[in-house]
């Protein structure tokens, strides 16, 4: 889906690393799911779905380090 199609909430950087990592843990015990939707060098773009059926919930672009460093060569929570 590109950011065009996308019809979820939009957020931006404005959080920092630490709570944009601490929003993905709870969302990922909560039974939500993510998925890098977009990655470049210095910046990741990453859906947030919901545990009833993958509905893309909220939407958001970091720059943060702390979440880079989280996600590392990841593109979902899922284990494979």
């Amino acid at each position: 889906m590109s950011p065009r199609e996308h019809t979820g909430r939009v957020s931006s950087s404005h959080r920092t690393g630490p709570e944009l990592v601490a929003a993905l843990e709870r969302w990922e015990a909560l039974g939500g799911t993510w998925q890098v939707a977009h990655r470049s060098v210095d910046t990741v773009t990453v859906s947030m779905c919901r545990c009833d059926g993958g509905e893309e919930a909220e939407r958001f672009t970091s720059d943060a380090r702390e979440l880079l460093s989280y996600l590392g060569a990841r593109t979902s929570s899922s284990p494979t």
